[in-house]
This record gives structure tokens, C-alpha cells and sequence, in this order.
């Protein structure tokens, strides 16, 4: 049986064991605040390996994350590639063009919709509901019941672009669109997904692998970074790949909460750190 949660004390100690990263962002790289610069650094190193994949829950195209990472002073170039979960939502979206539409999220990540053709309606008219987040990062997902509601009555499906349920903004919890989608499937709502940890943004990773290095290692050989047990660790384990997990505080502040998770759905690391460095 293959050591679980074996502690790491940096990147550099696995380097012969894996030929390429995919990597979170988001609780990795920065904390939506500040840059963590020696993950960074780690990353930059593990490239004269081989290629380095960012890949984030953001519901936004990859094209806008650069333009995050100059605003936060995230440095260096330590990546090859990013693929988002608004890349792997875009298809879903397409394929149910023109709408219309009912939006949740807020207008910074209307970027989502450029060149899609959808409309947007309200609710009483939509016939699919598309969700980025909620429309205020001060809102709580018990906000959204009565509406989630309304639409679970018409029978509306939704998609959900970031399957995050929560993610640290500096020491601020901030909830996101998975934890409304969450309350939709318990409501008996449809709920489409593509980012982490279901197949779709996977897909893409390995798609890029293969285009520009014309080589897509086996899954024993790539390495998946987080810090989310419901979207990075269980999506590593269904695709077959280990994970370093960094244990940051956002799915259980005790160490006894933390196993409680892994345990309840039935997940595991390879390694586990408190912070990416070399």
C-alpha cells in the first residue's frame, strides 16, 4: 500500500518522481491578497524538469489570471500553462447558447460570457441558470435559498462555473458558487460542472500537455498541488494521480476536523505540507 500523508519539507525532495504539475492557484500560489513567493520559486525550479500546469477554480477564461497575478505581485515565471474551470464551463455554456439565461455572480466575471451570444433574462423567463459565484462577497449561501428555490420549482438546470465552496481572501473566508450549487443538487436540482474535481478541466490539462510538449505522462507521473480537499484532493484521486496537499486551515482548522473530512469521504494525499517551497 502506497504511504499517505508522508510530511514534505519541500518540492524538491520528489523532483525524479513526477514529469509534470498541475497545480492550484488560489490558497498555493497567492491568498487573493499577497503572493506566496517561495511556491513560486518551487515551481520555477520544478520546470527545468518539466512543464508546470496552473489549474484553478477560477470562473474566469485563464487569459485574465496574468492580469490578477501583475495586480497581486505574484513573480516569476514558473508556469507553462493555466487552465481554469471557466475554461472547461465555456462548452457547457455554448452548447446551451442563446439562453436566456439567468446569472448569479458578480460583474467581474462577466469576461465569462464574452463571444458566448447568450441572454440574459430573469428568472421567470430563464430556462438554464448560469453561476459564478454569488453577487456579493459579503453574502452567505443562505441568502440565495429562496431563490435556488424558485428556480428548483421550474425545473431550471444549473451551471456552475467555480465548484469551490469556500476560499480565503487574506484571513476571510469568502463562500463561492459550489456552495450554492451544493444547496441546488440538495433542493433536487440539476448541476452541471466542469472544473475541479470533475473530468472536464482534466481533460483540458492533458490536452495542452499534448499539444505543446507532445507527451502526456501517465497519471503516476503527474503531480497535483492544493489545498482543497473537496475539489483538489478528490479530483487527484479520481484521475488517478498522487497529491501534495497543503494543509493551509480552509476545509479544517483542527487536525482532528481535518481527518474527520478525509475519513466522511473517503480521501487521501500522497504528502502533505503546510506551504509549497523547494
Amino acid at each position: 500500500m502506497t504511504d499517505l500523508f508522508i510530511p514534505l519539507s519541500g518540492l524538491g525532495q520528489i523532483i525524479d518522481d513526477y514529469d509534470a504539475v498541475f497545480c492550484d492557484i488560489w490558497g498555493v500560489i497567492h491568498n487573493g491578497r499577497a503572493p506566496f513567493r517561495e511556491a513560486c520559486e518551487a515551481l520555477e525550479r520544478f520546470r527545468e524538469r518539466g512543464p508546470v500546469v496552473l489549474i484553478s477554480n477560477a470562473p474566469n477564461p485563464s487569459i485574465t489570471i496574468p492580469e490578477s497575478f501583475a495586480r497581486l505581485g505574484v513573480p516569476g515565471e514558473f508556469y507553462d500553462a493555466i487552465v481554469t474551470s471557466g475554461d472547461a464551463t465555456i462548452d457547457a455554456l455554448a452548447r446551451r447558447a442563446p439562453g436566456p439565461a439567468f446569472k448569479i455572480g458578480p460583474e467581474r466575471d462577466d469576461r465569462l460570457y464574452a463571444g458566448l451570444e447568450l441572454n440574459f433574462t430573469d428568472l421567470d423567463s430563464a430556462v438554464f441558470i448560469t453561476c459564478t459565484g454569488m453577487y456579493d462577497d459579503n453574502e452567505h449561501p443562505d441568502d440565495y435559498t429562496e431563490l435556488l428555490s424558485q428556480a428548483r420549482e421550474r425545473g431550471l438546470p444549473m451551471v456552475c462555473a467555480n465548484p469551490d465552496m469556500k476560499v480565503k481572501i487574506g484571513d476571510k473566508v469568502v463562500w463561492c458558487g459550489g456552495a450554492l450549487a451544493k444547496i441546488y443538487e440538495d433542493m433536487g436540482g440539476e448541476v452541471i460542472y466542469a472544473g475541479k474535481p470533475h473530468d472536464p478541466i482534466y481533460r483540458l490539462c492533458r490536452a495542452w500537455l499534448d499539444e505543446v510538449t507532445g507527451h502526456i505522462p501517465p497519471p503516476e507521473r503527474i503531480l497535483c498541488i492544493g489545498d482543497n480537499i473537496f475539489t483538489d484532493l478528490l479530483g487527484a484521486k479520481e484521475q488517478g494521480m498522487d497529491c501534495l496537499f497543503i494543509q493551509d486551515g480552509l476545509n479544517g482548522e483542527t487536525e482532528h476536523r481535518f481527518k474527520e473530512l478525509l475519513s466522511e469521504h473517503g480521501v487521501s494525499a500522497r504528502y502533505i505540507a503546510p506551504r509549497l517551497i523547494w
